[in-house]
């Protein structure tokens, strides 16, 4: 029995202090509605997000749609850099990936915000088992999780993700088989298999 987890990396926001509370853009809310339609077309049966208002907003409309609740968790909201605000967010992202044991003061490393998102992972494929579920997250954690099954998936590739960005990933019990990127703001609706994994 299979089950397709729909990783939906939110949609542009609009910058400010409150990372919990900071919602969507104008085009994050332009784009968010495309991800409604290519969504409804994936028979979707039930929509998770991580708790930060820009994940929730960007997986409402299908959530809408299916006429469901968002089921709110903690464990798919983003990986925490730092405590404090960093000089450069460019130099501390890619000191965290050059050292996967490497955390700032106050951040999750790589390894740790890594385990949090396989575990919840995980959980969420034995609670919903052969079901077609939307994940509502962020770039940096998807792409761990993602990496954890194939590491193909790594700061280049998160480099190259779009905001937002829907990747289905298809598993039979816990074991990755295929991985497809079905839709971005570039490709507009173009679906190409990304990679496969045994």
């Amino acid at each position: 029995m299979k089950t397709n987890l729909f990783f939906v990396r939110h949609a542009h926001s609009t910058y400010t202090t409150d990372e919990l509370g900071r919602p969507l853009s104008e085009r994050g809310f332009i784009d968010a509605e495309a991800v409604t339609e290519v969504l409804k077309t994936e028979n979707i049966e039930h929509v998770i997000s991580s708790p930060y208002k820009r994940a929730i907003q960007t997986v409402e409309g299908i959530a809408s749609y299916i006429n469901t609740e968002i089921e709110i968790v903690d464990g798919f909201k983003e990986r925490t850099l730092s405590e404090e605000s960093v000089d450069s967010f460019t130099d501390a992202i890619t000191k965290v990936w050059e050292d996967p044991t490497f955390s700032w003061e106050g951040g999750e490393s790589n390894l740790i915000a890594q385990k949090r998102g396989i575990e919840i992972t995980f959980q969420t494929l034995e609670k919903y088992e052969g079901k077609n579920v939307v994940i509502g997250t962020h770039g940096n954690i998807m792409v761990l999780i993602m990496n954890h099954f194939d590491k193909k998936f790594d700061f280049t590739f998160w480099q190259e993700l779009e905001m937002p960005d829907i990747y289905k990933l298809t598993f039979e019990i816990k074991n990755l088989v295929e991985v497809k990127r079905i839709w971005n703001r570039i490709d507009r609706g173009v679906s190409h298999d990304q990679t496969r994994t045994n």
